[in-house]
């Protein structure tokens, strides 16, 4: 038997943090910038300026604009999935499971509403196979849904559960476009009551 010992995994440099660090202010920026003015009105330029450095400079962390969307959208559906699978798995029963999927989406939507905007209108500007993944991804994250809402309701159809969670996802994710900086955690608890309603209608 080896008593070799695999290798330690090096720790990031004080440069390769810093690099990390400035991709996050990018991403952070562009989903903003993307969210107001629309993809094709925002230049590499603006995104520099944006976290204070030049336009050249951001192609040391995304070879174009392009790229910045792909990870913007790509990542969001990432993290929508996994965290719809996590809920189910963590969950403590079957009814238990709608109510924490709803909190979850809820929680995202108001955390993220430039992407739900991002998401809306400029999904076409991805390239062909970076759509055909958030479709997939996003279509996934349906069927997550569709097996909780089976799973607490016997009798409920398998359209008819896709239904509702797609009538779901509308309210939820229109709800940084209606309430804006108006939000107070009253409103997320009537939005909360409502998803919930309408799901077990």
């Amino acid at each position: 038997m080896s008593t070799v010992s695999p290798p330690a995994e090096s720790k990031p440099t004080v440069r390769e943090q810093r690099k990390a660090a400035r991709r996050i202010e990018l991403l952070d920026a562009a989903a903003e910038l993307f969210a107001e003015r629309g993809y094709a009105a925002v230049r590499l330029e603006d995104l520099g300026a944006a976290v204070g450095i030049s336009g050249p400079a951001v192609y040391r962390h995304f070879p174009n604009k392009e790229a910045v969307l792909v990870e913007l959208l790509v990542d969001i559906s990432d993290y929508l999935l996994t965290g719809g699978r996590r809920v189910v798995l963590d969950a403590a029963d079957a009814s238990g499971t709608i109510s924490e999927l709803v909190d979850f989406h809820l929680d995202f939507a108001l955390s993220k509403p430039a992407l739900i905007r991002i998401q809306d209108r400029d999904l076409a500007n991805l390239p062909t196979s970076a759509r055909r993944d958030v479709r997939r991804k996003q279509r996934e994250y349906v069927e997550v849904w569709v097996a909780a809402l089976r799973g607490s309701d016997s009798k409920l159809h398998e359209d008819d559960a896709r239904t509702k969670a797609h009538a779901v996802f509308g309210l939820l994710n229109s709800t940084p476009h209606s309430i804006g900086r108006s939000m107070s955690r009253r409103s997320r608890e009537v939005i909360r009551v409502m998803a919930n309603a309408a799901l077990t209608a």
